[in-house]
Order: structure tokens, then C-alpha cells, then sequence
């Protein structure tokens, strides 16, 4: 709607202002309500207002967009403030109503084809190497087969979620034996994970992933901190984790008496410790019939590489280059533990569709080669600077101690 000027010719439109450019930020409201530089004399009896100076057609388009530009620098530089310790502006509803339907199906026949493909590798795997026996080839033998016994960790795990069907029994049979395979004490394990997932990142509370505070890491003794925080030892103290849990916390994943647990979980617990025991006992057996060295060959090595994997695991999504699909996809690893329900191969699409509303809260995986030698320099780093949190604050940071290991 064009502004009018009363004159002694008659009615005529009001020449637009011209405003001088201004630098800075400019709220967005800013040009919303007319801004006048001058008040002219000649028309005083009328009390109309006139600007200073007014634009030509060509001044006035490039003051337009001289403008746009600055409101838009503006609103860029107001996109880039992000507090990643501020409540994020969404709820869990709104993450969930991104993810298509059919990514919550369990489908079981699907879920046991991904069981008979990786054990039927991993048996492949072990017939093939008792055939050719080589030194030259061990090595290889032993990533691959420690690739394949966490991929069937991922599996177990998955039953441990109850993604893996909608059966009960069913979910608890396959993880059973999934996980007693690789000595991991299923219904122990699963209720220490599901404890992990209903405590993410709460420093108290959270089982396997919680850090340390100061406290508790000052206390620490040179033997602790080594194994903690030297490579390559963090990622083998993953069986000495399930019998110990982590430092500042007491009980046993074997322990049906310890605190982890209630007294309706301790049967539970009691079956999956049997299980781990049958299988420690076959192991015993096959050592007396094949040779230990075989034995540790065949079955130790890859035991320890599939814990040594395990440890460059995140609440990150972390990409594993070929290995993705092998292990399931479990680098998918935000949407998983927001909806552990949903079953794996679901992940990638629902991790897709959840991404614009996570927005900055969500950061992009680095992308990896063929084989994912990234995660090696990402778990240094963090042994390197993630040492401890303070003791005090709702929201904390790790901190760095640059004296570790100097006294010893």
C-alpha cells in the first residue's frame, strides 16, 4: 500500500526513503516500521513528515540488497551459536514421528538369516585355516574371525534389545547361544546394557560407557591408569569387565547377587553363567583333543580381536567401511540408542529420515577406506585427552591430566 503526499497539485505517491547502510547485525524487525532522518518546514501547517534525501531507482535497489545481504549474514552467524549442552529444541516424539513405520517390523526369519550367514562364515573361516595351516595366512585369519565374533555379538545383542523378534524365547535361545559362544554371559550382559541405555552419558549412573571423575581417577593406582587409559590395553579389558565391571562400581555380570540386578533378574543371570561355563568347559575339551595351540589359534586370538573391536565403539555414528555390513550396521549407533527396538537393518533408513529434525545435535560420521584405520587415531585421541570430569556441574566436560603417566 503506496503512502501519499498532499501538494498543491494534487495527490501524488510518497518517494520512498532513503536510508543510510548500516553495519552489524540487523534485527529482523529493523525495517518494519518506517524510520524518518529529517522533518521539512515547508509543509508545517500540514504536519506531514519528508525525508532528507530521497533515492533513485537504481540507489534504491542496491541499498535493497545491500541490505538483504547484511540481514542474511545476520541470520547465519546466528545459526552457527549452538550449545550442545542446552536442552535440544525437540523431544523424543519428534524424532520418532520422522521414522517410516515399516522400520519398526521385526522380522524373525530375516533377523535368523543374518545367524545362518555369519555362522556359517565363521565355521567356513575355521575349516579353511585347520585345512591350510599357514603361518603367512594366521594373521589374517585371526581380523577376519574376530570381525565375525563381533558381528555375532551384534546379533546377540540385538536379541538382548528384543529387536531381533517379537518372541521372547526366542530372542533369549539365540542369544544364548550367540553370545555363549564368544564367552559373553547373556542375561548378565543384556541387564548391564539395558542399564547403559536407560543412563547414557550420566556420569553416576550410566554401566559401561560412564567416565570417571576426579575423584574416582585421582584414586587410581599407575596399573589402573595403564590399562585404562594406554594403548593397546583398554581394548582388551573387556573380559575383565564382565567379571569386574568398571572402576568406582562393584559386582560381577556372573554375580546374580550383585547390585546390577533384582531378585526377579537372578535366575536369569544364574542360566546365562551356566552357559558361559558349558562353553568354557567345550573350550577345555577341544584343547585336550586338538592341542591348545590349535585351540588358541582357531578361537583365542579372534576372542581377544573381537574385544579389541569393540572398544572403538561410541554413542557416535562411526563409519566401518566394509565392514558396515558385516557388523550389522551397528555404526548407526544415534538412532539405536534413542529406539534400541529398532532392528538393525532398519538403522541406515531411520537414521536418514531422523537427521533433519536432529539438525547440529547429529554429527556426521567420518568417512571411511575399506577398512576403518581412522577409528585407530580417533581411540588414541581420546585415551590422549579424555581422562576425567569434575566432581561438581549438571553438565560436565572431560578434562585432560598432561602429568598421566609422568611419575610412573
Amino acid at each position: 500500500m503506496e503512502s501519499f503526499l498532499i501538494s498543491k497539485s494534487g495527490l501524488k505517491p510518497l518517494p520512498r526513503i532513503y536510508i543510510r547502510p548500516i553495519t552489524g547485525l540487523v534485527p529482523r524487525n529493523y525495517f518494519s516500521k518506517p524510520r524518518f532522518l529529517h522533518t521539512s518546514k515547508c509543509f508545517s501547517d500540514l504536519k506531514v513528515t519528508t525525508p532528507l534525501k530521497v533515492a533513485s531507482v537504481e540507489e534504491d535497489e542496491e541499498i535493497n540488497e545491500r541490505m538483504h545481504g547484511i540481514n542474511k549474514i545476520g541470520e547465519q552467524e546466528e545459526e552457527t551459536i549452538f550449545d550442545p549442552a542446552a536442552p535440544p529444541p525437540f523431544n523424543l516424539a519428534d524424532v520418532r514421528a520422522t521414522i517410516p513405520q515399516h522400520c519398526w517390523v521385526k522380522d524373525p526369519w530375516k533377523s535368523m538369516s543374518y545367524v545362518v550367514r555369519d555362522v556359517a562364515l565363521v565355521l567356513s573361516l575355521a575349516a579353511a585355516m585347520v585345512y591350510v595351516n599357514n603361518w603367512l595366512v594366521w594373521p589374517l585369519y585371526w581380523v577376519a574371525q574376530g570381525t565375525m565374533f563381533w558381528a555375532l555379538f551384534v546379533l546377540g545383542h540385538d536379541c538382548g534389545h528384543g529387536s531381533f523378534s517379537n518372541n521372547p524365547k526366542l530372542n533369549s535361545l539365540v542369544g544364548h547361544l550367540l553370545h555363549s559362544f564368544i564367552l559373553v554371559p547373556y542375561h548378565g550382559w543384556r541387564i548391564s546394557h539395558r542399564i547403559h541405555h536407560q543412563n547414557q552419558g550420566h556420569v553416576e549412573n550410566d554401566e559401561s560407557w560412564h567416565p570417571l571423575t576426579e575423584k574416582t581417577y585421582m584414586s587410581l593406582d599407575n596399573n589402573e591408569l595403564t590399562w585404562r587409559f594406554k594403548f593397546p590395553f583398554p581394548l582388551l579389558v573387556y573380559p575383565f569387565y564382565l567379571w569386574g565391571r568398571s572402576p568406582g562400581k562393584t559386582g560381577s555380570h556372573f554375580d546374580p547377587n550383585s547390585e546390577m540386578f533384582v531378585p526377579s533378574e537372578r535366575k536369569d543371570v544364574i542360566t546365562s553363567s551356566l552357559c558361559w561355563t558349558a562353553m568354557a568347559a567345550i573350550l577345555v575339551g577341544l584343547g585336550f583333543t586338538m592341542g591348545p595351540m590349535l585351540l588358541l589359534k582357531l578361537y583365542g586370538v579372534p576372542y581377544w580381536e573381537w574385544s579389541y573391536i569393540r572398544g572403538g565403539l561410541t554413542t557416535l555414528d562411526r563409519d566401518y567401511g566394509w565392514m558396515n555390513n558385516i557388523h550389522h550396521d551397528i555404526g548407526t549407533h544415534v538412532i539405536h540408542h534413542l529406539f534400541p527396538q529398532i532392528p538393525h537393518y532398519h538403522l541406515i533408513e531411520a537414521t536418514k529420515a531422523a537427521k533433519p529434525v536432529l539438525g547440529k545435535y547429529y554429527r556426521e560420521p567420518e568417512r571411511s577406506g575399506p577398512i576403518p584405520f581412522y577409528l585407530i587415531g580417533v581411540f588414541i585421541r581420546s585415551l590422549k585427552e579424555d581422562h576425567y570430569v569434575s566432581d561438581t556441574g549438571d553438565v560436565v566436560y572431560y578434562k585432560t591430566d598432561p602429568n598421566i603417566f609422568k611419575s610412573a
